[in-house]
């Protein structure tokens, strides 16, 4: 097991990386990892995960994030490695052997890299500590303030290393390797001014005194233009010192060694020279000029020249519109420009356009006439033009970009004969035939995160407009959803109103009705982008896409899908591939899918009109589930109740192979039902929110402390809303159980009291049981042990009446409880003896449990303590192999009253624990 946060926030497992889900659980998980071993406060937890003023459910949130972490820790076997995450009274702390964690491995070899008197050693342990970076640190987190200064740390400590590792190769006399690895880090951190004195020295000294001078002046340029200072004093000494010619004192002694330049690029065989019909001092250049304010990417840039590296590779750039692939592109293009001494081409194929794609001729002919053909030699045709060009390029070290290619095909006419090519596409469409004809290498470019969508306001906009409202630029980099065209139209819309704050402009876009229309400049921005992508769709995709935009929740799958679009599930799975490879929807799990937000906003107002009967397909589609996930869940348990007489039953419901299944179906979609809930109320569907929110009840019993009561309430509201008694009395008996279960007992017997006579008035006799039952639990737990009997035993004669043996047996179990309570253990016996004799058909492994349990405990009463012993271990075995941790608790407990065994104590330590982690 390791833990990273040099470059993205994760966890790597022996079977891969754990699934962390959303950006704050990863913050939550960094402001843990800053802190190893060590208890982190509630209050600094919160400033990680909000930089404003945190939600009233702030504290619940964290919870849940902790729960759900430790869940996911649990299936990585972190016990095996001695990582636990434990609760400090209001603090957390994640406890590990410090060698699980990057950032700590990196700092030791950092350290011992300084202790080396070999600087080939300390050469060895600045690289292995570098090779630790895989990106920017603390990627993929939501950063907080306290985050970011963290961020800011781990990124100063690498650049220090990097300035270590230049001056370990500069003691070896390896100058050229001092100045390969400065250059890097020069050009991304221009401003620097110890990366650039450092580098010119290096170069310097590596005979390179031109392009030392050069990279001076470049500096210096940047400095005043960009913060109108002059060099400081480092910078100017070793510029003084580059011009008078003088040795750099500190590596006098030093004795340089005959080393070969080392190159970023793999090494290559020598370049023959050129066929004669190219002019020899040609050099061919049509590439645009590099993007500015270009922010972030590193991760993708370091993807970009490893995909790069190899014979005539295809590197495959792909991503939805508006993401920043021509820039990224272009960006890497400029940086690595001596690694393509003969030329770099470039085309826009224009995939996307309303003007059309250019033909092939067309764009061959533009390369041949750069790479010096004369223009009576270009062939006519695009066979032999092709022809000509991969003759001409297979002696080069050329760069060819295509950008915004729509098919294959046409990249395959256009690609260079030479090994030592590179060529560069760029794609809204996966272009899967290229990988599979040309083994080309994907790039997906992704989403900006805040830190580098707020900088990229920055480049355009200038640090001081950014800086004097940091909190209202950070929220419009959260607006524009990381997409690069999104926040270069808001930044130009900011440098054209100088008088408008970003605050301002921000509660602008704030207004998801006029969102996207703020997004758009002239002809250009996200609503145009999106159209060119949408317009080359099929009937049957727009369609689907169309509707999408309606949907209420965050993820949707092929029957969702087919709900919302009203079609079936085959016809909506074949949709939401051409979707994804048009990059217009992300798979983030197989079968599971979602919409950035900007694309959803376009896609709803594709067809504004078809929002209400959309959204009544998604409600039904997600009742139907919701109906086959509890049947599935606890065959033959309650609630069923009448569907809504306009109820359209979807053209096909999911299938559940078993509890397990239909319970993480049930556990996954918690997020997206309750906002169906939320699009049902405003859409005043008050019938369809309450049947969403109780049909969640296997989840809820399961997980009875894991904060259900605020959505529990919305169902009483929704229920007492349409007047429906039934519904009422359903909701009140769900909702006082859970309320008792957190031992809010007084609240409990508010809400229980009036339920049975709500059941007994709409003839809901299975339902008057079960409340009756639940009324009991809280009767027996404040005293009133005669109510609690005669509850229960009314309870069994009405399931029993109704032939239900599920909710009698329930019944039975609490009858049997509360007669033990009462000095009654025979009848406790009995009773629950009764109960388990229903048959094993209506059996439940947590019942049975629970029904074990009591009959030891009455055998203890009894003085049969053999017996008591067989039944109570019997009850947590059977208790642990179904997760039920307060069934193994309980049986536990009883079993420590009689029972010193090691094994028995460690057993329920260890439920104690995981019951724990649950309630987070």
């Amino acid at each position: 097991m390791e833990f990273r946060l040099l470059g993205t926030v994760s966890v790597d497992t022996r079977r891969g990386p754990l699934p962390l889900g959303p950006a704050k659980r990863r913050s939550l998980l960094a402001a843990l990892l800053l802190s190893a071993n060590t208890p982190v406060p509630m209050g600094r937890l919160t400033a990680c995960l909000w930089d404003d003023e945190p939600p009233s459910q702030a504290r619940g949130v964290i919870q849940g994030h902790v729960s759900r972490l430790r869940a996911l820790l649990a299936e990585g076997d972190a016990e095996a490695y001695g990582v636990e995450l434990l609760t400090a009274g209001d603090a957390y702390a994640l406890r590990l052997p410090e060698t699980l964690l990057d950032a700590q491995r990196f700092e030791e070899l950092l350290t011992l890299a300084r202790e080396q008197r070999d600087p080939a050693d300390a050469v060895l342990m600045l690289g292995d500590a570098l090779a630790l970076w895989r990106g920017p640190a603390l990627g993929g987190a939501f950063a907080g303030p306290p985050l970011q200064a963290a961020a800011h740390s781990l990124e100063e400590s690498r650049l220090s290393a990097v300035e270590q590792l230049a001056v370990a190769y500069g003691r070896l006399g390896e100058h050229h390797r001092a100045a390969a690895v400065l250059r890097t880090e020069a050009v991304a951190h221009p401003l620097r001014e110890s990366l650039s004195a450092a580098l010119m020295t290096a170069l310097y000294q590596a005979g390179r005194q031109s392009e030392a001078l050069d990279w001076f002046h470049r500096t210096r340029r940047l400095l005043a233009d960009e913060l109108g200072i002059d060099p400081g004093r480092e910078l100017a000494d070793a510029y003084g010192l580059i011009l008078r010619g003088d040795p750099v004192p500190e590596l006098l002694a030093a004795r340089p060694k005959a080393v070969a330049e080392p190159s970023a690029e793999p090494a290559r065989a020598p370049v023959p020279p050129r066929p004669a019909l190219v002019p020899a001092e040609a050099h061919a250049d049509l590439l645009p000029r590099a993007p500015r304010g270009f922010q972030g990417r590193g991760a993708e840039l370091a993807a970009l020249g490893r995909a790069a590296a190899g014979e005539a590779p295809v590197c495959l750039v792909t991503g939805p519109a508006g993401v920043g692939k021509t820039a990224l592109t272009l960006w890497w293009a400029h940086r690595n420009a001596d690694a393509f001494p003969d030329g770099r081409l470039f085309a826009d194929l224009h995939g996307f356009s309303d003007t059309g794609e250019p033909a092939v001729t067309e764009v061959l002919r533009e390369f041949l006439l750069a790479l010096g053909v004369p223009p009576r030699r270009i062939p006519e045709s695009a066979a032999a033009a092709a022809a000509l060009f991969r003759s001409l390029t297979d002696r080069l070290r050329l760069l060819v970009v295509l950008d915004n290619a729509r098919d294959s095909a046409t990249v395959r006419a256009l690609l260079p004969g030479g090994a030592d090519c590179v060529t560069v596409v760029t794609s809204r469409h996966r272009l899967e035939g290229l990988i599979a004809s040309d083994a080309a290498r994907p790039v997906p470019l992704g989403t900006l995160d805040a830190q580098d969508g707020t900088a990229l306001l920055a480049g355009v906009l200038g640090e001081e407009r950014v800086l004097g409202e940091p909190v209202a630029a950070r929220r419009l980099a959260e607006l524009c959803g990381g997409l690069p065209l999104a926040l270069r139209v808001t930044a130009a819309r900011l440098a054209g109103r100088p008088r408008w704050t970003l605050a301002h402009l921000a509660d602008e876009l704030a207004d998801e009705r006029g969102r996207l229309a703020h997004l758009a400049v002239d002809d250009t921005g996200v609503p145009a982008a999106l159209r060119l992508t949408v317009q080359h769709l099929s009937g049957s995709a727009a369609h689907h896409f169309g509707r999408l935009g309606h949907h209420p929740g965050t993820h949707f799958d092929p029957y969702t899908t087919a709900a919302l679009a009203g079609t079936d599930p085959p016809a909506a799975a074949r949709a939401l591939e051409h979707l994804g490879a048009a990059h217009l929807v992300t798979e983030t799990a197989p079968g599971r899918w979602e919409l950035h937000d900007l694309v959803r906003l376009y896609a709803r107002d594709l067809d504004p009109a078809a929002g209400p009967h959309a959204l009544m397909g998604v409600l039904d589609h997600y009742i139907a589930t919701a109906l086959a996930a509890a049947e599935t869940a606890q065959p033959g348990g309650e609630p069923c109740f009448a569907l809504p007489a306009d109820f359209r039953r979807p053209s096909a419901v999911r299938d559940f192979a078993d509890r397990a299944e239909a319970m993480g179906w049930l556990a996954a979609e918690r997020e997206d039902l309750a906002r169906a809930v939320s699009a049902a109320r405003a859409a005043g569907l008050d019938d369809r929110a309450w049947r969403i929110i109780l049909l969640q009840w296997p989840q809820v019993v399961w997980r009875s402390r894991d904060n259900w009561v605020p959505l529990l309430y919305t169902a009483l509201e929704c229920a007492q809303a349409v007047a429906d008694p039934y519904a009422e009395s359903r909701v009140r008996t769900l909702l006082g159980w859970v309320l008792s279960e957190e031992g809010r007992l007084a609240d409990a017997l508010t809400l229980l009291e009036p339920s049975p006579a709500l059941a007994r008035r709409t003839g809901d006799r299975l339902g008057e049981a079960t409340s009756l039952v639940n009324l009991a639990v809280v009767q027996s737990a404040q005293g009133d042990l005669d109510a609690a009997l005669a509850n229960c035993t009314r309870a069994a004669a009405l399931a029993r009446a109704e032939g239900n043996p599920h909710t009698e047996m329930l019944a039975l179990l609490h009858l049997a409880r509360t007669h033990l309570a009462s000095g009654a253990p025979e009848q406790a016996l009995h009773v629950a003896r009764t109960a388990l004799d229903l048959g094993p058909e209506h059996e439940e492994a947590a019942r049975t449990s629970l029904l074990h349990t009591v009959s030891g405990e009455a055998h203890l009463a009894l003085g049969d303590q053999p017996e008591a012993l067989r039944l109570l271990e019997r009850a947590a075995d059977e208790a642990e192999s179904a997760g039920y941790d307060e069934g193994t608790v309980r049986a536990l407990e009883a079993l420590l009253r009689v029972s010193g065994r090691a094994d028995h104590r460690k057993r329920h330590e260890e439920a104690v624990r995981r019951l724990a982690g649950e309630d987070g």
